[in-house]
């Protein structure tokens, strides 16, 4: 008995091993610096690095909603992943690309004409791998304008910390977009408008006529049935 017990305990400590090694670390987040991070601030370079959390899919977009204050007109792409592309949006911007290697961080920068007279900034984030999964960086903490739709549903938003303005700074003028600004939560919906490769997969199948996996594994079922009666029916006509 104490063999066996031996062996049922070197097996659950085996297996919490490998799911200790195997687990994706749940430190991984976004996070936004500055060394122009003050208010008022005009033509601040924002520097962003999204932490990989996938063991098998590369990031291949990053969609951010600007904080009240900021408008998608102004902010100009700085850099990023070579061949990645910066396109603004409604309430924010997208920057994407080919999926980067698997594990591998997106690191990018914005440059914004001026930033808002304000403590702290947050930008909510969607960042999707190239298998189409999405990690949701939205939630405020309990200081922050969260307007209802942060808590859980998420992971913790970046936030940027401002120094208070320096003494006669002003703002330049409001952008005639800044209305379109807002902190809206995104959805996983919006993150990209074009079909994750499974989805395309699909499509080219019914596309062409082809019977679904689901189709074939059923008439193989009723194969091997229709074979296993016949069997049967033999083997009773025998004895008889």
């Amino acid at each position: 008995m104490s063999r066996i017990i031996r062996r049922l305990t070197v097996a659950a400590a085996a297996a919490a091993t490998a799911v200790l090694f195997t687990a994706v670390p749940a430190a991984a987040h976004v996070e936004v610096e500055s060394d122009d991070a003050q208010a008022l601030a005009e033509n601040a370079e924002l520097a962003f690095t999204a932490e990989s959390e996938s063991a098998t899919a590369g990031i291949a977009q990053i969609r951010v909603v600007l904080p009240k204050g900021i408008a998608p007109s102004d902010v100009t792409y700085g850099k990023g992943p070579e061949g990645w592309k910066f396109t603004a949006t409604d309430d924010g911007y997208l920057v994407k690309g080919a999926a980067l290697k698997v594990g591998a961080d997106a690191e990018y920068s914005v440059v914004v004409r001026q930033l808002p007279d304000a403590k702290e900034l947050a930008f909510k984030t969607l960042q999707t791998y190239g298998d189409g999964k999405v990690d949701r960086w939205i939630e405020l903490d309990e200081s922050g304008d969260d307007d209802g739709h942060g808590h859980g549903e998420g992971n913790p938003a970046p936030v940027l910390k401002l120094k208070a303005a320096a003494p006669g700074a002003t703002p330049v003028g409001p952008s005639p977009s800044a209305s379109a600004s807002t902190s809206a939560t995104p959805t996983a919906e919006e993150s990209s408008t074009s079909p994750t490769p499974q989805a395309a997969d699909t499509e080219k199948d019914e596309d062409d006529g082809g019977l679904s996996a689901g189709a074939w594994i059923a008439i193989a079922v009723v194969l091997v049935v229709a074979v296993a009666v016949v069997f049967v029916r033999r083997r009773g006509g025998a004895r008889q």
